[in-house]
């Protein structure tokens, strides 16, 4: 009988998953006191609040990225009249204004990429049930909300959980919606460009997605759900504060 190939080490890609539910349990361990067999939860709150505390300065520089660009519309719209019939002239020529102006078009991308590895950890820590039996309040940190249904129904002690969450989600993705229909993103499209019908539908139901938050809550573990919903309300808040003197924008340039 031929012999089985060599199993691989998985500790290697187990370890940052351990680091993590070190740091977990002895954040949980701080807060005892102050929060009994709701501990962990805390922690899971207190870890995000962290992480978005770490990224600020990354959200810091991405707003003053935004309202560079948002005074640099006009100079970018010439540009791209004077070389409409250029196109690599007229990428040269932007690349090159971002450059003198010390802009960059992807600074925006940053704080929400270096907070996907933490989402993604405290997702396969609960999931995977090493760490069963946490809870909050009547709610496994484990389960996910088709378990509060079948455990007690739309009003019972899970459920409940649950229903305070999505009335968080509701209220923050509303505020978030409301504020973005008062002040659209300064994305600048010049009418008759390729894209500029495309540009103008996205602009109408972009804060729509706002909502979508309240399906991520409901199919991730509670833990997960937990990281979800204080972190979309830390970002509701940070972009009230820095965005708090952007001007007025128009998503597509009227003719």
């Amino acid at each position: 009988m031929p012999n089985s190939p060599p199993r691989r080490d998985e500790t290697p890609r187990r370890a940052p998953l351990n680091v993590f539910a070190s740091l977990v349990e002895q954040l949980a361990d701080l807060l005892q006191p102050l929060f009994a067999t709701t501990a962990t939860a805390a922690a899971i709150v207190l870890f995000t609040l962290l992480v978005r505390l770490a990224v600020h300065p990354l959200s810091r520089a991405a707003a003053r990225g935004q309202k560079a660009r948002t005074r640099l519309a006009p100079q970018l719209a010439a540009l791209r009249k004077k070389h409409a019939k250029n196109p690599e002239r007229m990428q040269k020529a932007i690349m090159e204004l971002h450059a003198r102006e010390k802009v960059s078009p992807f600074a925006g991308c940053l704080p929400s990429l270096l907070q996907a590895p933490a989402f993604f950890l405290m997702y396969h820590l609960f999931s995977s049930g090493r760490m069963a039996g946490h809870s909050l309040f009547a709610a496994p940190l484990g389960d996910r909300y088709a378990d509060a249904l079948s455990h007690g129904g739309l009003i019972g002690p899970a459920g409940l959980v649950y229903l305070v969450l999505f009335a968080i989600v509701a209220a923050v993705a509303t505020y978030n919606y409301l504020r973005a229909r008062r002040q659209p993103a300064p994305v600048v499209v010049e009418p008759g460009q390729p894209g500029a019908g495309m540009a103008a539908g996205m602009a109408r139901y972009l804060p729509l997605l706002s909502f979508a938050t309240l399906i991520s809550v409901a199919v991730v573990p509670l833990a997960a759900a937990l990281y979800i919903v204080t972190s979309t309300t830390w970002t509701a808040v940070e972009r009230a504060f820095l965005y708090r003197d952007m001007p007025q924008a128009a998503l597509v340039t009227p003719a």
